[in-house]
């Protein structure tokens, strides 16, 4: 009962671990520099630019299919610890 147990808490800490990384882009915001834009700009003027991508994953995607993945192979080694368990012989009693 104690491995069971012991896995729990390591894939239990694993997911929080992923759901942390996987929140961490919600957070990120752009900053302005220092000085709050007050007076004449000091470089060349901003260009802004257009990226056109053609295929790829979106990033939501890959979070499901990496989540998904993680669920399979826990309810596989579930699975396996359970035919595990099964397959041994009990000791013999005195």
């Amino acid at each position: 009962m104690n491995r069971i147990r012991q896995l729990a808490y390591i894939l239990g800490a694993l997911t929080v671990s992923l759901l942390a990384l996987g929140a961490t882009p919600a957070f990120a915001e752009n900053v302005p520099p220092p000085g709050g834009g007050d007076g004449p700009p000091l470089g060349p003027p901003h260009i802004t630019t257009h990226v056109i991508t053609t295929g790829g994953m979106p990033g939501w995607q890959i979070t499901l299919i990496a989540a998904g993945a993680a669920l399979f192979a826990a309810a596989l080694a579930i699975a396996a610890d359970r035919a595990w368990a099964a397959r041994r012989h009990p000791a013999p009693s005195a």
